[in-house]
């Protein structure tokens, strides 16, 4: 199916060229960078736009820098340049194994992490990582520029605090010690939704940190569970208490992938999983 809705396309070269462009068509304007969502719905006719502006020529974008107290991921960098990155497997494991779950190669080919929390579907599984990380999102217009904490970002499903005169231009991620993973459960390897997922980060001081996506209408921390667990020596007992606790703070649908007692079990399941794993490995291999 062909795109039959006309539009304008336009292709800026720095930052001030896309927010002039923006400004100018306030809330008739899309904005394209790896476009893996917005050409499906331009396609199938689930929006419209007067222009699309084409962030993949502004190279200040395109980068991963890595500063003393955090790492800089510009608005264009890829989830395969994140996987492809030895700094980003290094420093935020959690990201990084979540990168490797994002639907097939080819969507992570071209898709991007910021328009990725741009879609803001409950589903995302770069939101669990960024919430645990408690990472900041640089937003822009012709004015001013900000940072918006993850934790502030999403409002609701498919919906972002994100202004329409605004572009995201990087996510800003502290550096910390930890280690961690993101357990995931989807139907089928490849591409494929997340029916539940949870973001784990353990460090060595007994800080643990949670977050779950595809389980509620948006990706949040789970802070009853780090409240429970804050400190303790982890046994079996505590472990099935937590899991207690992970069903009041999650609130899943039934729906055609998925039935929400199945993800309320299988929650259970990934965190014991995930946060065993975690604790192994900060523990050098020893639980």
């Amino acid at each position: 199916m062909g795109i039959i809705n006309d539009f304008e396309y336009k292709k800026p070269k720095n930052i001030k060229e896309a927010l002039q462009l923006l400004a100018e068509k306030r809330g008739k304007s899309k904005i394209l960078a790896g476009g893996t969502d917005l050409i499906v719905y331009l396609k199938e006719e689930l929006l419209k736009t007067e222009l699309v502006i084409d962030l993949k020529g502004i190279e200040e974008l395109n980068n991963i820098k890595v500063e003393k107290d955090k790492v800089i991921i510009g608005a264009g960098v890829t989830f395969t340049e994140l996987i492809e990155s030895q700094e980003i497997q290094k420093k935020l494991p959690i990201l990084w194994e979540a990168c490797k779950k994002v639907a097939s190669v080819g969507i992570r080919n071209r898709a991007t992490l910021a328009g990725n929390i741009c879609s803001a579907v409950p589903s995302i599984d770069s939101a669990p990582a960024l919430l645990v990380y408690d990472a900041e999102i640089v937003v822009q217009n012709a004015t001013e520029k900000k940072n918006v904490s993850i934790h502030n970002w999403f409002t609701g499903p498919k919906k972002t605090i994100l202004a329409s005169d605004e572009i995201v231009i990087s996510i800003n991620i502290p550096l910390s010690k930890h280690t961690g993973g993101y357990e995931k459960l989807g139907r089928y390897q490849g591409e494929d939704l997340a029916q539940a997922g949870i973001g784990i980060l353990v460090d060595s001081v007994k800080n643990y940190r949670f977050a779950s996506c595809a389980v509620g209408p948006v990706p949040k921390r789970l802070y009853k569970l780090e409240e429970y667990l804050q400190g303790k020596e982890i046994n079996e007992e505590i472990l099935a208490k937590a899991g207690d606790i992970i069903s009041d703070e999650i609130s899943p649908i039934s729906d055609i992938r998925s039935s929400a007692e199945y993800r309320t079990h299988m929650m259970k399941v990934m965190f014991n999983r995930g946060f065993k794993k975690a604790l192994t490995s900060m523990k050098g291999g020893r639980l």
